[in-house]
């Protein structure tokens, strides 16, 4: 890697990849057991509230984490500015839609599901201070994520033993997904404070560069609506045909293949964008080399996680799961290769990202979803947690491999550039 990427890069994947490792360690060590204390059923209402909220996570964040970091990369004086434009917004838009959940909520019957959704939809508060890492990632600081992400874990592990040892019950998990996100920001204010990298109390919002910056995050804002509303077909479908506990199998297994596994490929993608953008800039050659290094690197993990989870699966489920979650056995095989698909179309975003050509995110996502409706709709009733885990994979597919070949000039770019 580190003939094409600088040592500043390497050291900057270096901290994101290690801090996936430290997650991967210990949520091997605790995700089981809470999974385990709380059951399927539980598990499933949890994520099926985090999948419904899931949907408007494009308002809240607005798709400005890449244009922001772009921006920052791209004109390092006005970095103070994006970052307090880019706060405020999502501030106004957090605002917006909880009012209206809570007006929802209000004036329809009660449900034990509400609860639930308010302490997800107030962690969506504290991941505002999310914008701090725009500006880390840009300067490649990973250290200081590092350091705000492993203290914060630390602190909500030990309260995550407390609740599986005293059999608490899934609104307190919930809780727990808040304070992570308040515990993180707090050690960002106070790191950048100390380094004296902004003045806080003159942060202002800028109409014309708010304007600016929604125009171009909006393809992204749509085309995350997509990715979320694709995210979330196979939890409402699993819910309508099969009910909780289905949701609770389904998310054992994405609990393994995404949270354990396919973000260590997406860190590495993140920790690298800003070195991607700065070649695109600069030199067209050095950025090609880099792209290809970038796909070499997250093919091989990607073989490596469908191997993994292909030959040491079911000991995994076995060893670390109650006897509930075995029907993720054949899901679990099934979904294990998805992250190589996916890696290959994050490094395409990118790409897009780069070059001004967002709409083809919001095409492609468009025939993703598509497929992935009528696959859900087609081979859950047949295969259940099994099927869901076809159309997703499928999809998957479609949406990051076969749209690149469908679209001319995707192909004629990178087949110049590879």
């Amino acid at each position: 890697m580190t003939n094409v990427f600088s040592k500043k890069d390497f050291i900057a994947t270096k901290w994101f990849t290690l801090e996936k490792l430290i997650q991967f360690v210990t949520g091997v060590f605790i995700v089981p057991q809470i999974f385990s204390t709380l059951g399927t059923i539980d598990i499933g209402k949890l994520k099926f509230v985090e999948s419904v909220l899931g949907l408007l996570t494009p308002l809240f964040f607005l798709g400005l984490s890449a244009i922001c970091i772009r921006e920052i990369v791209f004109n390092p004086k006005r970095s103070e500015q994006i970052l307090a434009t880019a706060f405020y917004l999502r501030l106004a838009s957090w605002i917006a839609i909880f009012i209206g959940i809570v007006i929802y909520f209000y004036s329809t019957e009660n449900s034990p599901l509400n609860s639930l959704y308010l302490i997800i939809a107030v962690s969506y508060f504290f991941k505002l201070t999310d914008v701090f890492e725009y500006y880390l990632l840009a300067k490649k600081w990973t250290k200081i994520i590092f350091i705000s992400k492993i203290s914060s874990l630390i602190i909500i592990v030990s309260l995550q033993y407390y609740g599986v040892k005293n059999n608490l019950n899934v609104n307190y998990f919930a809780k727990l997904i808040a304070l992570d996100f308040l515990i993180q920001g707090v050690i960002y204010y106070f790191i950048l404070k100390y380094k004296k990298q902004f003045l806080f109390k003159q942060w202002r919002f800028s109409w014309p560069l708010g304007k600016s910056l929604l125009k171009m995050s909006f393809p992204l804002i749509v085309s995350s609506a997509l990715i979320m509303f694709y995210i979330s077909i196979d939890e409402l479908f699993l819910k309508h045909f099969l009910g909780d506990h289905a949701n609770g199998i389904f998310a054992t297994v994405q609990f393994l293949v995404i949270a354990l596994s396919w973000n260590i490929g997406f860190s590495i993608i993140n920790a690298l964008y800003p070195s991607l953008a700065e070649s695109y800039k600069d030199d067209s050659i050095l950025y090609a080399r880099k792209l290809k290094k970038l796909f070499k690197i997250m093919c091989f993990l990607g073989v490596l996680i469908g191997i993994l989870y292909t030959l040491f699966g079911s000991a995994i489920l076995n060893a670390y799961f109650s006897e509930s979650y075995a029907e993720a056995k054949s899901p679990l095989l099934i979904f294990c290769w998805a992250p190589l698909i996916i890696f290959i179309g994050m490094i395409y975003e990118k790409h897009l990202i780069n070059t001004n050509q967002l709409q083809k995110n919001v095409y492609r996502f468009i025939i993703g979803c598509t497929f992935n409706v009528v696959l859900c709709y087609l081979l859950i009733p047949i295969w259940q947690v099994s099927g869901a885990a076809i159309a997703v994979l499928i999809s998957h597919f479609i949406t990051n491999i076969g749209y690149i070949f469908l679209d001319p000039k995707s192909r004629k770019e990178l087949v110049s550039l590879f």
